[in-house]
């Protein structure tokens, strides 16, 4: 027989208030108002949605470094536009940024760091650090939901808005839903082919998507000279 347990109203961080009810049976505890339910993590749910859809990838080899990405805008299951562009050069050219979250949040970073690279010229980590540091404390800009990855001659840098600016140890970094499946295919062709960097990320992002829904085959690839 199940037992039912019945609570009082609670207040839920949209000021509504729901009721709760837990039925348990045999040590399982099930939620039964899934109104309350849905309304509690629906912001939650949404995030989710907004960094899914898309794919960035950069390769470091063979005295080149490019970075690349597909084209595709998905709006839940929709697919909004197939030719955006995720790709942005910044100080005169000198530094590659890409983009997956929202395109909004994502400019409204790329303006921010942009900034920061002119207060710290020739210095791109000082600058990323400093970004990660301002998007992390700053009550308006931690709301803005995006992953930003960064190139330049000497570093490959992901800043993300929990403050973390991380570099890869083989320089093939991937974010957005196809990411692990553009990084997997990069490092094989890396091991196993004689591509350009440019190259391999055409591959790896075809590859990508064959297998995820949010990316298509509209390729989107700069490159620089390595320094490093």
């Amino acid at each position: 027989m199940a037992d039912s347990i019945t609570g009082p109203s609670y207040r839920s961080h949209r000021g509504g208030s729901y009721p709760w009810q837990l039925t348990s049976e045999w040590g399982k505890i099930t939620v039964v108002n899934l109104n309350w339910y849905c309304s509690l993590f629906s912001d939650f749910v949404i995030v989710i949605m907004k960094l899914r859809a898309t794919t960035i990838l950069t390769v470091r080899h063979k005295g080149y470094v490019a970075l690349g990405g597909d084209g595709q805008v998905s709006l839940g299951e929709t697919i909004m536009k197939a030719d955006a562009m995720k790709i942005r050069r910044l100080l005169d050219g000198q530094v590659i940024t890409g983009f997956a979250g929202g395109s909004a949040d994502a400019f409204a970073l790329l303006e921010r760091l942009e900034g920061k690279l002119k207060d710290h010229p020739g210095n791109v980590p000082r600058a990323a650090t400093e970004l990660a540091k301002e998007w992390r404390t700053d009550r308006a800009l931690r709301r803005l939901e995006a992953m930003v990855l960064m190139i330049n001659a000497e570093h490959t840098l992901l800043v993300t808005g929990n403050g973390d600016v991380i570099q890869p140890t083989d320089g093939v970094l991937g974010i957005g839903s196809g990411g692990n499946y553009a990084v997997a295919a990069a490092r094989a062709l890396v091991a196993h082919s004689d591509l350009s960097a440019s190259e391999i990320i055409r591959k790896s992002l075809q590859i990508a998507s064959q297998i995820d829904v949010y990316t298509n085959d509209s390729i989107v690839i700069e490159e620089l000279e390595a320094t490093a």
